[in-house]
């Protein structure tokens, strides 16, 4: 029968650790472990998620809610009524808004248009002062 002489505060020889502290050490380091691979595979599952998930966020102007029926499909065509004899000078595209610049023998003028619903938000006559 094997009967132990030290006391399992002794340190080892050679060291300053006594074997319950290296017991300790040993469970800390493998918990420590276990917590960075889980904390790595968290965020490489987020970005894939959030990688999958590109362009189906919430559409810039959350005050109406949007429905089926008002969302334009890709691919779709809609028309946009402008004076005869209007030119298109430039365009300018920020999210889901296009801003139309127009020049008119009544003069020039900026639209708006939501590209979503395909309507005209506002028309701005601009004046020379």
């Amino acid at each position: 029968m094997a009967v132990k002489s030290e006391s399992d505060n002794t340190p080892l020889p050679g060291t300053v650790f006594s074997p319950r502290g290296v017991r300790i050490l040993k469970v800390v380091v493998i918990a420590m472990g276990v917590l960075l691979v889980g904390g790595f595979i968290f965020v490489i599952g987020v970005i894939a998620y959030q990688a999958s998930n590109l362009g189906q966020g919430k559409s810039s102007t959350p005050d109406k809610p949007a429905t089926a029926s008002s969302n334009l499909l890709p691919g779709t065509e809609t028309e946009l009524a402008i004076p005869a004899g209007a030119t298109v000078v430039s365009m300018a595209l920020d999210g889901d808004r296009l801003a139309l610049h127009l020049n008119s023998s009544a003069g020039p003028e900026i639209v708006v248009i939501d590209l979503t619903s395909g309507k005209v938000i506002s028309r701005i006559g601009l004046n020379a002062q």
